[in-house]
């Protein structure tokens, strides 16, 4: 038991180690791991070879406002939400729909496209994603769902939280995210649609 006094007083030290910050990393490492399937366009796909799509030129975005590189890895939509909660990736940017499911599991950026769209989820005992079954565009005649596409992260860290949001913002005001959304889906789709 005499140690244990000793060790007591080393535990304030080790927990700011056993808890870094997701933003620490993304600094350490000079980049910000993205990921998404990079077959489904206009959000994210193949042209030539090279990722191109709305969901790209976001991330890319995102990275330059966080002062980092994007990086990013092409995954299946099963591996997208399991990799992004253990770490494996920092965030998925693949047109992934709010749900209260997907909140209790991870934290969500502010909404970053806004469609009329009908859902369907993937039939799994626990839904990975949500799936988008009509386009962007805003003048479908009959009533739609509306969705709320956001980025999740792993939960437990507010600096990148705040630092993610806060780079999504800018590029909301300035008029970039509104400017990309009329590039790939001839409608602007940073606002929320009018019923």
């Amino acid at each position: 038991m005499r140690f244990l006094p000793g060790l007591i007083c080393l535990l304030p030290l080790l927990s700011p180690l056993a808890h870094a910050e997701l933003i620490d990393d993304i600094n350490d490492r000079g980049e910000l791991r993205i990921a998404l399937e990079a077959n489904t366009p206009p959000f994210n796909f193949k042209d030539d070879g090279k990722l191109a799509g709305f969901e790209v030129e976001l991330g890319q975005l995102l990275a330059q406002e966080l002062d980092v590189r994007a990086d990013f890895v092409v995954a299946d939509a099963s591996e997208l939400l399991p990799g992004v909660e253990i770490g494996k990736y920092d965030v998925a940017i693949n047109h992934i729909a709010l749900t209260p499911d997907l909140k209790d599991r991870f934290d969500f950026t502010e909404p970053y496209s806004y469609a009329k769209a009908d859902l369907i989820a993937q039939k799994e005992a626990e839904p990975r994603s949500i799936l988008l079954v009509q386009s962007l565009a805003q003048d479908k005649p009959k009533a739609a769902v509306p969705v709320k596409l956001a980025i999740p992260f792993q939960k437990g860290n507010p600096a990148f939280h705040a630092s993610l949001e806060n780079a999504l913002g800018r590029i909301k005001a300035d008029g970039r995210l509104q400017a990309l959304s009329q590039k790939w889906f001839g409608a602007d789709t940073s606002v929320a649609p009018k019923p």
